[in-house]
């Protein structure tokens, strides 16, 4: 199976029910904070800092561990979008992108994305 329809299958049966699926098509509510035609980005409804922006691509991917050489150009995008947005938000003194991966890695919702994180001082290590 081509990757293309690989990708259209896993999209009609496992993103039917994804919920930043439903949130990137426009179907349940959020605060967009960027959005262009490879990613969507909005207010995290739980923030853990000042700023907590969620960075999902358009495409479904499960995780990080999902992706494929293929992507890179989207992964790319991605971390580039979260600076555009962290410069956008005034984060100059600096901010945090976390990328959870899987259930020990903290992931809860089953659609690659990233946390971009800012307005106040990050401790090392995390969690």
């Amino acid at each position: 199976m081509s990757r293309r329809k690989y990708v259209s299958f896993l999209y009609t049966v496992f993103a039917m029910n994804c919920l930043f699926c439903k949130i990137v098509e426009g179907n349940l509510p959020s605060a967009p904070v960027y959005q262009d035609e490879l990613c969507y980005a909005f207010s995290d409804i739980h923030p853990q800092a000042p700023v907590h922006v969620l960075v999902v691509p358009r495409e479904h991917i499960n995780s990080l561990a999902d992706s494929n050489e293929s992507d890179q150009p989207l992964l790319g995008h991605l971390l580039w979008a979260a600076g555009e947005i962290a410069r956008s938000q005034g984060l100059a003194k600096g901010y945090r992108v976390v990328v959870n991966t899987g259930q020990d890695g903290g992931q809860t919702v089953d659609h690659l994305h990233l946390h971009l994180l800012g307005g106040r001082a990050h401790g090392w290590p995390p969690g």
